[in-house]
């Protein structure tokens, strides 16, 4: 498959939100990478007072869970009856199905009709309602089939994996620790999809999911964000209990790199004594360390003040590509963007920069 010809997360609520009334969209993408998250952002872009966001997780959706037929002994008919996930006040559904593709076959009938038909048991759907679904990509080797009457009647659309990049904005966006923004920031390759790699790439990548491998724990960014609520346990949970809990959640080869990195947050400089003296705080040995004190000046700095005088300690760092991830931070995390656009030696850097961090 051709990673080219795939969409990113960003991409697919417009998609959806432009086709998505017409035909449906199936996003496949490897497990793992935030499929789920489209809906709360697809309900945010077109209007939470407008839609009602149904989600329907396919797999465990049994007979009558979401619809069934009642006698009605007045008028001696049936009488359809919808699940209280889909409030009747007349507003349109945003409904996802999630893993729609593991469905239960003798659910695939109602599945098909409400995605081709917009009818759920015989219950027509609001008009300007959306449908869409979410499965894995055939190369996962998990099992998804399609129809082909089905798969020639929907939009089937390849969904990649985000890079390094998009992922730490969206860490820090979601409150993530300093320790998995640095480890995503020196280690890009935990991020990487097995999409496009030959064999050997693959085999050297010993993180990331490998459908060859037969091995369900590894490191995604969804398992990674799990991972986060163990690394803030750390103190609490001791060495030994953190490692086994990291490589029970993402794998015994990314556990070791994590637990690395927490190793180093005791050589942090703290950010009050970088903002009090700014050219004379110790700048940290280690290369996670200076990252980690910076996604910490991410996370603390509210003014232009502190900013300026965290510039004056971030000017010192002689490494450009961390200089490079500190500004580009600010720039991208919703708390600090204006903070960061009211500065001129960070506009500057971002007028030059602009293109490659929107790559």
């Amino acid at each position: 498959m051709n990673i080219d010809n795939m969409i990113s997360i960003n991409d697919a609520p417009k998609l959806i939100a432009t086709m998505g009334e017409n035909i449906t969209v199936i996003l496949e993408g490897e497990p793992g990478i935030g499929k789920s998250s489209v809906l709360p952002i697809l309900h945010e872009l077109m209007g939470k007072d407008k839609y009602h966001a149904v989600y329907v997780d396919c797999p465990v959706i049994g007979d009558g869970d979401l619809v069934m037929r009642v006698p009605n002994r007045e008028t001696g008919r049936l009488e359809t009856y919808l699940s209280d996930l889909f409030p009747q006040d007349g507003k349109p559904y945003i409904i996802m199905l999630d893993e729609f593709l593991k469905v239960n076959k003798l659910m695939k009938t109602m599945f098909t009709r409400l995605m081709l038909e917009r009818v759920l048991g015989d219950y027509p759907l609001p008009d300007g309602s959306i449908v869409f679904a979410t499965s894995n990509l055939r190369t996962d080797g998990v099992g998804d089939t399609i129809e082909g009457h089905v798969g020639n009647r929907v939009m089937r659309v390849p969904i990649r994996k985000a890079n390094h990049k998009e992922y730490l904005t969206w860490l820090t966006n979601n409150g993530a620790s300093t320790v998995l923004r640095a480890l995503v920031s020196i280690k890009p390759s935990l991020c990487a999809s097995y999409v496009g790699m030959t064999p050997d790439r693959l085999n050297d990548n010993p993180y990331i999911y490998n459908p060859t491998s037969g091995n369900n724990t590894y490191a995604s960014p969804r398992s990674m964000f799990k991972a986060d609520s163990i690394i803030k346990q750390a103190k609490v949970l001791g060495e030994r209990l953190t490692r086994i809990a990291l490589i029970g959640t993402v794998g015994e080869a990314a556990a070791e790199l994590f637990n690395a990195f927490i190793m180093m947050e005791k050589d942090l400089t703290p950010i009050e004594v970088i903002l009090k003296d700014p050219e004379v705080a110790v700048i940290p040995s280690s290369a996670g360390a200076v990252l980690m004190t910076l996604f910490n000046g991410v996370d603390v700095i509210e003014t232009q003040d502190e900013l300026g005088s965290f510039m004056k300690f971030v000017n010192r760092i002689d490494n450009i590509e961390f200089k490079d991830v500190f500004m580009s931070s600010l720039c991208e995390t919703s708390r600090t963007t204006k903070l960061a656009f009211n500065n001129q030696q960070i506009m500057k850097w971002y007028q030059d920069n602009y293109k490659i961090i929107s790559a």
